[in-house]
């Protein structure tokens, strides 16, 4: 069999595997599960730094979907049994690193490469793109399924005020450090897998360890601008019928705070732009 052609059917055999797990225990939809299959193919095909970031992301995001799911579900009122996640979901938490991976395959083919700005600025760029995208998205799940849990009583991150839990833009103290952790992990991941297929310089390879605290403050950056967007374009009100935060104004919704302009889905597409955009200029100058 030709090499180049090793890895990708690696890469189908693995997400297949994955995607037909996680449609079995409701972790994804049928449409969530084909789109999975999809993304999570891309991903570890074009290298495996990529995939394993994704799957860190979509296995630990997963796991805390179902911890405290009693409490969850009288707070939530999106909430579904397991979490189960849609295409449009899918897309939304991996849309903009496919598109990263895909454009790094057209300039490296499945060449594994270091960060390293001396070497290309564009590719060092957009590889810290894609570790910017999944910190951040792992960085949100961790804090919004921690936090909701936590004791501790959410503010409003523009205005500091006590909230109801489920209210977007409320924030923790638990959930920012979540965060953090969500983040670093993502890192870790990156750059363990890295050193095992990665060939660079003593120096270089040493230098790849700063994506652990890059990756850290990218998490928590992330959470803090999906907060932010949260509570100013996202809708968010008390509904006194069903006695729950909802995310959609009504005749029985007593407005809490934000505008009715973007929805989770929206509102987690943004804040990953910024905070791949961020993470990518960072990584330019580190690197």
């Amino acid at each position: 069999m030709d090499s180049h052609l090793i890895q990708p059917l690696i890469a189908f055999l693995i997400s297949a595997f994955v995607a037909a797990r996680a449609y079995r225990r409701k972790s994804l939809e049928f449409s969530g599960a084909v789109a999975g299959l999809a993304v999570m193919t891309l991903h570890i095909a074009v290298g495996y730094r990529y995939g394993a970031v994704l799957l860190v992301f979509f296995f630990t995001s997963s796991k805390l979907t179902k911890v405290g799911e009693e409490k969850k579900r009288r707070v939530d009122p999106e909430f579904k049994e397991g979490g189960q996640r849609n295409w449009i979901q899918v897309l939304s938490n991996a849309g903009i690193s496919s598109v990263l991976v895909v454009v790094l395959w057209r300039l490296t083919g499945l060449e594994e490469r270091c960060l390293d700005s001396k070497e290309s600025v564009l590719v060092t760029a957009l590889m810290g793109g894609v570790i910017g995208h999944f910190s951040c998205c792992n960085g949100d799940t961790w804090s919004s399924e921690l936090g909701i849990l936590s004791d501790d009583q959410p503010r409003l991150i523009t205005t500091f005020k006590p909230v109801r839990k489920g209210t977007n833009g409320g924030v923790t103290k638990a959930g920012l450090l979540a965060a953090a952790a969500a983040g670093s992990v993502i890192g870790l991941a990156f750059v363990l897998v890295g050193f095992l297929t990665t060939k660079c310089t003593y120096d270089v390879a040493l230098k790849q360890l700063f994506v652990i605290p890059l990756s850290t403050l990218a998490g928590l950056c992330g959470s803090v601008i999906d907060s932010l967007l949260g509570a100013t374009l996202q809708f968010s009100g008390f509904c006194t019928v069903r006695n729950k935060v909802v995310g959609k104004p009504g005749p029985t919704v007593k407005k809490i705070s934000g505008l009715n302009f973007l929805d989770n889905n929206a509102v987690n597409v943004v804040s990953i732009l910024i905070t791949t955009i961020l993470t990518s200029i960072a990584c330019i100058y580190v690197f």
